[in-house]
């Protein structure tokens, strides 16, 4: 069971903001982050403009459920289906072929990565707006990342709409990436809160590159 979202968090103005094309800081299990409409261009640009981020390099993806999740692919890996139910919501973005369609803000060559994040925040967030959001740190780029909205409001400043407290962030390892391809081996971009060893547990050490 994941936990709910604090009785005292009125996330109705960071919805709204983010429906109108603003940015939002909020919490999620990793670090801090800052959420853009997914599929609202000129949020995407505002974010990318906020942070000095390399335009070529993707932005990883929130959604509020696997469902919401698998929509943004062309067609799901059955490795990732499985992965998703072993460890989502939690802190695993898995990269996917991308549909079609998506924002060439979100899209590498790998495809869209993207996970169900366990915070209840970062989840109501998503579902509120009914779209993914960005999940990219709230921080500017080559900085280190939030773990406070503190932090975060002394790096992003009067720039960002809506700031969600959300408490401590852990300060941990990131979130694990592993890209996931139509056919052959998953490769491990990023190794953070969950370890090789876990994944290979769920689709065996052979289907790791």
């Amino acid at each position: 069971m994941t936990a709910a979202v604090p009785r005292d968090t009125n996330l109705d103005d960071a919805i709204a903001a983010l429906r109108a094309g603003e940015l939002v800081v909020f919490p999620t299990e990793t670090f801090y982050g800052v959420a853009a409409d997914a599929y609202s261009r000129v949020a995407l640009e505002r974010l990318v403009r906020l942070k000095g981020r390399d335009a070529s390099k993707p932005i990883a993806l929130i959604a509020a459920d696997s469902q919401m999740a698998f929509a943004l692919g062309s067609r799901v890996p059955q490795a990732a289906r499985k992965l998703a139910e072993a460890f989502w919501p939690g802190p695993l973005t898995l990269v996917i072929p991308a549909r079609d369609g998506l924002a060439g803000e979100l899209v590498g060559a790998d495809g869209v990565g993207v996970r169900v994040s366990s915070h209840p925040i970062a989840r109501e967030l998503s579902r509120g707006l009914g779209r993914p959001i960005t999940a990219t740190s709230a921080n500017l780029a080559g900085q280190p990342p939030a773990t406070s909205l503190s932090d975060a409001r002394a790096a992003l400043g009067g720039k960002v709409k809506v700031f969600v407290e959300g408490g401590l962030a852990h300060a941990g390892p990131a979130s694990t990436v592993l890209m996931v391809p139509r056919s052959g081996r998953c490769r491990v971009i990023r190794e953070g809160v969950i370890s090789r060893a876990q994944l290979a547990v769920v689709i065996g050490a052979d289907a790791l590159a």
